[in-house]
C-alpha cells in the first residue's frame, strides 16, 4: 500500500505538490483555470477575522466573505468556543432514533426571527440541497398534479442536476444536464413576462405551475427585485395556489442589510424561504428550508410520509449546534446594523470613484455588505484584438473570456499589488464583487477604496498588461 499523508504530511507540503496532487487526484483544469487567473500560488495557512495569512508571509485583506459563508468573518471566537464545548462534552452526533435538542432549537430561533408562519424547517447540507428540498415539498404540495417551475432568466439557485434545470447562469448553460424539473423562465423583474407565462401554462383550465422561485436580491449580478414586483407575484401565487419560494441562501443572516432582503417590505412574506452559507457561521456547512405550516402539513405531516425528505444526517448535531450561536451572534452583535454601515461606506466610496473614472466603472450596485461593480468591457478593436491573439484556444471558446479576463486583472491588481482578495459574479454582466465579512471594520473598508483608487488610476490598458504579462496568456 502507498503511503498514506498525516497531518504533519500535510503541514509541510509545498504548493508545487498541492498542484501535482490536485491534477492528478482532484482537477487539472481547476488548476490550469486558477492559475491562468492569477490565484493559487500561495497557501493559505490561518485566517482569522476579515484576513487570509499565506505561508509566504502576506496578510490578506478578505473581501470575499468565503463567497457568502463568512457573515461573521474567519474563524469567530464565540462560535469555535460553542463547537468546543459540543466536542468537549461527547455530545451525541447524529441518530435518527433520538430527538436532536439542537434542532429542535434551532428550528424554535429560525421560527422566533422569521413573520408570521414561516415555522417548519429542514436542514441539510448546502443552498443547493435547501433549494431542492423546497422545490420536492411543493411539487408534494400540489400532489404532482401540476408540472412547472418558475425561475427568473438570471437565477442562480445551485449546480445540482435538478437545481442547474432552474439556473440560468451562464455557468451552467453550456453544457445542458437531463431535465429532472419541467421549468420555465421569465426576465427578472418584469412581472409581466412571469404574468404571461402562468397565464399559457395550464391543464384542464387550471394552472400547471406549481412553485415560482425567485431570488429577492440576486448575489450573482446584484440586481434586486422592486416591492412592486415582489406584491404582485405574491398575489398571482395567491390567486392561482402557486407556492412561492424565495431563496436566499446567500443574501440571508444580515447579507444585504436585513435579516433576509425580503423582510425591507413589511407583511410579504414567501410560503417557502431557503437559507444557507453564513448559517453555519463559516464552520459548519449547514442550509435550511422554512416552509409555512400549511404547505408542510399538507406534503409530509402525516405517519405515510414523515420521513419522504430525510438523510442520515438528518439529526445532525455539532452543525446544528454551531448554526444556533452563529443565529444568536449575529443578533446579539446587531449584525443587520453593522451590515448597513458597511453599505454606507462603500456604496458612497463605489459612487465616489464611479464619478471619478466613468470610463471604467459603468455602474454601482449592492446592499448592505454585498456591492460591486459593472467593468466597462467595451474597447476598441484596437487595443482588443492584440490580445486575443494571446489568449489561448480553450479560453477563446468561452464567449466572455475578454470580460472575464479585463475584470480578472482588476481583481489581480488588488491582489498582487494591496494584498485585497475579491472574485466576480457568474451572471453574464461579471460584477466585480466586494462582499466583506460584516465584522469587517471600517479600516479596512477604506483601505479597500483608497487601494481600489490606485487601481483605477493605472487604466484598463496598463492592468490588462499588467495581467497577460503575468499569467502568459
Amino acid at each position: 500500500m502507498k503511503k498514506l499523508f498525516s497531518i504533519n504530511d500535510i503541514e509541510n507540503l509545498r504548493i508545487e505538490e498541492i498542484w501535482d496532487l490536485y491534477r492528478k487526484y482532484v482537477n487539472n483544469s481547476q488548476v490550469d483555470l486558477i492559475s491562468k487567473f492569477g490565484f493559487g500560488k500561495d497557501i493559505a495557512i490561518k485566517a482569522e477575522k476579515n484576513f487570509i495569512y499565506t505561508k509566504l508571509g502576506k496578510k490578506i485583506y478578505d473581501f470575499t466573505g468565503g463567497i457568502g459563508v463568512l457573515n461573521h468573518g474567519h474563524n469567530n471566537e464565540r462560535i469555535l468556543k460553542a463547537r468546543e464545548w459540543f466536542q468537549k462534552n461527547r455530545f451525541m452526533e447524529v441518530h435518527k432514533n433520538y430527538f436532536s435538542p439542537y434542532v429542535a432549537a434551532l428550528s424554535s430561533n429560525i421560527s422566533n426571527l422569521l413573520p408570521e408562519d414561516l415555522d417548519i424547517s429542514y436542514f441539510s447540507n448546502s443552498g443547493s440541497d435547501a433549494n431542492e428540498g423546497a422545490i420536492k415539498l411543493a411539487y408534494k404540495y400540489h400532489e404532482g398534479k401540476r408540472d412547472y417551475i418558475l425561475n427568473s432568466n438570471i437565477s442562480f439557485h445551485g449546480k445540482k442536476i435538478l437545481t442547474s434545470n432552474i439556473t440560468d447562469s451562464r455557468e451552467t448553460k453550456y453544457f445542458q444536464f437531463q431535465e429532472l424539473v419541467k421549468s420555465e423562465s421569465f426576465e427578472f423583474n418584469n412581472f409581466e413576462s412571469l404574468r404571461e407565462k402562468v397565464s399559457v401554462l395550464k391543464k384542464s383550465g387550471k394552472s400547471n405551475v406549481y412553485a415560482i422561485i425567485l431570488e429577492p436580491f440576486s448575489a450573482s449580478s446584484l440586481l434586486s427585485l422592486s416591492e412592486n414586483f415582489l406584491r404582485k407575484t405574491r398575489k398571482l401565487c395567491d390567486e392561482h395556489d402557486i407556492v412561492l419560494i424565495f431563496d436566499e441562501v446567500y443574501s440571508g443572516w444580515a447579507k444585504t442589510g436585513n435579516l433576509f432582503y425580503f423582510m425591507n417590505f413589511k407583511n410579504l412574506i414567501p410560503d417557502i424561504l431557503t437559507s444557507g452559507k453564513s448559517l453555519g457561521g463559516g464552520k459548519a456547512s449547514i442550509s435550511a428550508y422554512t416552509c409555512r405550516k400549511k404547505f408542510f402539513k399538507k406534503a409530509y405531516d402525516n405517519l405515510r410520509d414523515a420521513t419522504l425528505h430525510s438523510t442520515t444526517f438528518n439529526g445532525l448535531g455539532e452543525e446544528t449546534l454551531t448554526a444556533i450561536e452563529a443565529i444568536n451572534t449575529l443578533i446579539d452583535e446587531n449584525f443587520v446594523t453593522k451590515s448597513k454601515n458597511i453599505y454606507k461606506i462603500v456604496n458612497s466610496g463605489l459612487n465616489n470613484l464611479k464619478n471619478k473614472y466613468p470610463d471604467i466603472i459603468k455602474e454601482v450596485r449592492g446592499s448592505g455588505s454585498l456591492n460591486g461593480i459593472i467593468i466597462n468591457t467595451n474597447f476598441s478593436d484596437k487595443y482588443i484584438q492584440p490580445m486575443l491573439s494571446l489568449i489561448p484556444s480553450k479560453f477563446a471558446k468561452d464567449e466572455y473570456a475578454i470580460k472575464k479576463i479585463i475584470v480578472s486583472s482588476y481583481i489581480s491588481e488588488l491582489y498582487d499589488n494591496h494584498d485585497i482578495l475579491t472574485f466576480y459574479g457568474s451572471n453574464i454582466d461579471l460584477p466585480l464583487k466586494i462582499s466583506c465579512p460584516i465584522i469587517t471594520d471600517e479600516e479596512s473598508l477604506y483601505y479597500f477604496l483608497k487601494s481600489f483608487e490606485k487601481v483605477l488610476q493605472l487604466g484598463t490598458v496598463t492592468v490588462l498588461k499588467n495581467f497577460i504579462k503575468k499569467n502568459i496568456f
